[in-house]
Formats: structure tokens, C-alpha cells, sequence
């Protein structure tokens, strides 16, 4: 049994940091909103933030580096699973074909447009392809795909994902300050983060100051975004004459993508029941809430020096390219 425990042990240090910050987030969310009468930062930013300030102060070494990883990636991925199963028959019905068809354009262009501004500074043509998929499909994910498919080398990867690491976490801040200038209703809101936002779980902490609706739009956007990550990786591969290589699915179509799939489409079949409903609701926002420090005890502010200047221009115009995209598609909709 104490072998068996060994993974666990492994883990509790850094889960507990992580919910120890997500519970002071919910704590100073509450105080606001007893002086305020609202919460200007929700729990999920302000737990990004402490975690951020935490890094800052002091770097985690690697007793708790496994757990933060896991908080990260596998609490937050469980989190989105079971947003899945919130997902109501109102944020289904704004995904029409006229929003399916505007994402795959926005990606198409993005890309395209994102890696002409990259290749004007200077930079080699695999890096901006690899900025410019990163940007306009997931982040991290995007790149980690698309680098075998192109063959780009280990320092470019390092750069580009050193970059949205930080970038990211920015992209998660600005949404909902966007939205509150730009006076976007909730739905608007939701597809505006899908549309920019780098992760899937990222979504809920960006939507979360405009609701349920909100982060249910927001996640059914960013699903078919990242959905364009297998037709991009087949397409790089057959202009790199690699055409005939076996592409992973797993990582195209990852498990959590999946299972959100299929409890949306069990939710609008009736097959879950009200309090399983509220159940998932209640743990995928607690997840994501540890989840969100998990991510900010992962910034490294000195991870966009190493980046280099030049990356760090050229990714920032072309996610500039992918707002003023993702607006006019909302624009043509008639959504703002």
C-alpha cells in the first residue's frame, strides 16, 4: 500500500499549494463583494494572480513542481470534462453554422496572417509558423502538434511556448476588460474568449465576470478552434512532403475535448439528471479555481527575455490580428 500511495505523496505538496491559493481567492472574492456589493476580480483571476505573486517572491522547487503540473493540467483538464455537462440548450443554439464556418475562417486567416507578420521580423519560417499556429488554434497544445509535422527545431519550440506561456495568461486578463468596453452581451462575450483565448480551460477564468452562458458559449467556440488543429497538421504535413505520417489523435483530439463532447450531447438528450448536473458544476468550478493558481505559480516573467524581443513583437501583433479578426466576425454576426 505505501508503494501504491507513492504517486499521491508525490503530488499533495503541490496540490495543496494550489488549494490553499484557490481557497484565499474565493475568500478575497467574498470580501469583496461584502464592500464592493460585486466582485470586480473573480475568484478564478485572483487565484491566477496569487499565484503569479507567489512565483514572483519565490520560485517552487521540485517537491512541489508535480503536483502544480498536475493542477495545471490534470485538474483543469477533469474541469472542463465536466463543464460538459452544464452546457445548456441556449449556449447549443449559438453554435450555428454561420459561427462554426466565421471560426474556421478566423483560424484560416489568422494563421495566414499571423505568419506573414512573423516572417517580416526576420524570423525563420518554422518559428513563425509555429507562432502563428500557436496564436490562432491553442497555445501551447497547438505548437507541441504542429512542430514534429514541420520539423522545427528544440530552441524554436522552447522560444514559442516560453512566449504564450506568459502571453497567455495576459490574453485570460484582458478578455473580460474588453468585453466590459466594448459592452458585449454575455453570449458575445463567451465567443470573443473562444475566440482568443489560448487554452480551453482558460476560457472559464476569462468568462467567468459574464456568467454561465458565458463560459458554456466561450468553451463550445474554443472546442471547434481547437478542432481546426487536425485539418492544420494535415495540410503543414502535405506542403512539408509529410503527408504519409501517422498523426497521433490523441493529441488532436485530447481526451477532455472528448468527454465534454459527450456529456454536452448527454446533458441535451436529458440523460443527465438535474443534481448530477449541479454536482459537475459545483467540482469543475472548484477545480478550475485550483487549477487557475496552478497556472499562475507557472508564469515566468523572465521566460519572455529568453523569448527574445523579436518573438515577443511578432506574437503580440499577430494576437493583436486574431482580436481585430475574432471582433469583425462578431461584427458580421451582428453580435456586438
Amino acid at each position: 500500500m505505501p508503494v501504491a500511495l507513492a504517486p499521491f505523496r508525490r503530488l499533495l505538496p503541490g496540490v495543496l499549494l494550489c488549494a490553499v491559493l484557490g481557497l484565499a481567492a474565493v475568500g478575497l472574492q467574498g470580501v469583496e463583494v461584502r464592500l464592493a456589493g460585486r466582485a470586480w476580480l473573480e475568484a478564478l483571476v485572483i487565484a491566477i494572480l496569487l499565484g503569479a505573486a507567489v512565483r514572483a517572491l519565490w520560485a517552487p522547487g521540485a517537491a512541489w513542481s508535480a503536483g502544480i503540473d498536475f493542477s495545471a493540467k490534470v485538474l483543469l483538464e477533469v474541469a472542463v470534462a465536466l463543464l460538459g455537462a452544464t452546457v445548456s440548450a441556449a449556449s447549443l443554439a449559438t453554435m450555428g453554422p454561420a459561427m462554426i464556418g466565421g471560426v474556421a475562417m478566423v483560424v484560416v486567416l489568422s494563421v495566414a496572417g499571423g505568419y506573414g507578420l512573423v516572417r517580416l521580423f526576420g524570423l525563420p519560417r518554422r518559428m513563425a509558423l509555429l507562432v502563428a499556429c500557436g496564436n490562432s488554434i491553442c497555445g501551447n497544445s497547438a505548437i507541441a502538434a504542429v512542430a514534429p509535422v514541420i520539423g522545427a527545431e528544440p530552441d524554436d519550440v522552447a522560444s514559442a511556448i516560453a512566449f504564450t506561456a506568459v502571453l497567455g495568461i495576459g490574453v485570460v486578463l484582458a478578455v473580460p476588460v474588453v468585453a466590459a468596453l466594448l459592452h458585449l452581451s454575455p453570449v458575445a462575450t463567451g465567443a470573443f474568449a473562444g475566440l482568443t483565448v489560448y487554452a480551453v480551460p482558460q476560457v472559464l477564468a476569462a468568462t467567468a465576470p459574464a456568467g454561465a452562458l458565458a463560459a458554456q458559449t466561450g468553451t463550445l467556440v474554443k472546442l471547434v478552434r481547437v478542432l481546426a488543429l487536425g485539418p492544420v497538421c494535415l495540410a503543414l504535413g502535405l506542403l512539408a512532403g509529410r503527408g504519409g505520417r501517422r498523426m497521433d489523435l490523441r493529441r488532436l483530439v485530447p481526451w477532455f475535448v472528448a468527454a465534454f463532447l459527450v456529456l454536452a450531447v448527454a446533458r441535451a438528450l436529458g440523460a443527465l439528471p438535474p443534481p448530477a448536473v449541479h454536482a459537475a458544476g459545483q467540482m469543475s468550478g472548484w477545480l478550475t479555481v485550483a487549477a487557475m493558481a496552478a497556472l499562475g505559480l507557472g508564469v515566468d516573467l523572465k521566460s519572455l527575455a529568453r523569448a527574445g524581443p523579436r518573438v515577443c513583437a511578432a506574437a503580440g501583433l499577430s494576437l493583436l490580428l486574431l482580436a481585430g479578426l475574432a471582433l469583425g466576425l462578431l461584427a458580421l454576426l451582428g453580435w456586438t
